[in-house]
């Protein structure tokens, strides 16, 4: 908690600094810069503090979830990107924090590729966001 209000970390993984341009068809228009502008609107009405992060490497991420722990963070949105289908290491950064999360994708992943269809994270998120 920061300043008496609830902190939200959103980090979004790899290739979704492309937003808006990357496959509009599947991922849409807006841009990263969009969604952010979107999101500290909608904190500051739920009088919430909200950091984000994007990376396109694991050890970042994970670096920036460890940094969650002590930084008065109170829950996490995460975007993994590929590392979805692929990173038990970001997946044990976020146990080993105990801080509450959301899996969020842009996309609905169980309607593409059956290799999309797996998540590492899924069964110990708090909720999960598709499409």
């Amino acid at each position: 908690m920061l300043n008496g209000k609830k902190s939200v970390l959103v980090i979004n993984g790899p290739n979704l600094n492309l937003l808006g341009t990357r496959e509009p068809q599947i991922y849409g228009h807006e841009t990263l810069a969009d969604v952010e502008a979107s999101g500290k609107k909608q904190a500051e009405s739920l009088n919430a503090a909200i950091d984000f992060m994007q990376s396109n490497w694991e050890g970042a991420i994970i670096d920036r979830i460890h940094a969650a722990r002590t930084d008065g963070t109170d829950g996490i949105v995460i975007n993994p990107g590929g590392f979805t289908h692929t990173s038990v290491a970001i997946r044990d950064a976020l146990l080993g924090v105990e801080i509450p999360f959301v899996e969020l994708h842009v996309s609905n992943v169980h309607s593409r590729e059956p290799w999309r269809h797996h998540s590492y994270f899924s069964d110990k998120a708090k909720a999960i966001i598709v499409g």
